[in-house]
């Protein structure tokens, strides 16, 4: 049995780049509510142009690597998928929801023949 072992490699220049990533998007907060009097287009440009800076540089990072090929690997992966024919998810949806009506009139026929039993013929609460 063979085992795997999962490195992490986490340079020092990978965690100022975090850092940085983080600090970035803290600035970019900070400076929508900052430029609140300065009006929406520089307030929202500001978070804007702040926020797309955190992405390239997290994406530059090690894990913003990783975080990529996970991506396009899940995005290959969704490409192989067989989706079904419409009429196919219309019949499978139509069979489920057969389903839940069916089940919940069981269960209520179920709740209502119990209750039946106890408070009126064991207990006798209901008259």
């Amino acid at each position: 049995m063979a085992t795997s072992q999962v490195e992490t490699v986490s340079t020092t220049a990978d965690k100022a780049k975090l850092a940085l990533a983080i600090a970035l998007v803290a600035a970019s907060l900070a400076g929508f509510y900052l430029l609140a009097k300065q009006g929406q287009i520089a307030q929202w440009g500001g978070l804007i142009v702040g926020l797309a800076a955190a992405v390239v540089v997290f994406m530059t990072s090690e894990p913003g690597k990783q975080f990529l090929a996970f991506g396009r690997d899940s995005w290959r992966e969704v490409k192989k998928v067989v989706w079904p024919a419409r009429k196919e998810a219309m019949q499978m949806t139509a069979y489920v929801f057969g389903f839940v009506v069916v089940m919940a009139l069981f269960l209520w026929l179920t709740d209502k023949t119990l209750e039946w039993v106890f408070y009126d013929l064991i207990l006798g609460w209901r008259k």
